[in-house]
């Protein structure tokens, strides 16, 4: 069996913050923290999230970032989203796409996807 995606690490320089704004925006628990970070929990099955503590600050563009799906109003989870502490930011995308792009408090960008890949 090939292996599967447990759990996602995100550098960050100010733990609280970043803390508070992962786990308010997943609905995920803070678990105990580790030496250099915190562990985020959600419900059983789901990866995990790791937040590692970083001396330098985010870099202009991520390699790797996360998709996340909601059931619900993509636009009022937006509001929710930059109420926490995100903010649109500009990927390249053009305004068709399926996705709104966001940036964390740290500028990690990440997307909410209006339609479920797995949908398909």
């Amino acid at each position: 069996m090939p292996p599967h995606i447990a759990q996602c690490t995100i550098d960050v320089t100010d733990l609280d913050l970043m803390t508070g704004f992962w786990s308010g925006a997943l609905g995920y628990t803070a678990g105990p923290a580790e030496e250099g970070g915190t562990h985020l929990f959600g419900p059983p099955g789901a990866p995990s999230v790791f937040l590692q503590r970083a001396a330098t600050p985010h870099s202009p563009k991520n390699r790797v970032h996360l998709d996340l799906i909601l059931d619900g109003d993509v636009e009022a989870e937006v509001v929710r989203l930059v109420g926490l502490g995100a903010r649109p930011t500009d990927a390249g995308q053009t305004g068709t796409e399926p996705f709104t792009v966001l940036a964390d408090p740290e500028g990690n960008e990440f997307c909410l996807l209006h339609v479920d890949p797995r949908s398909r």
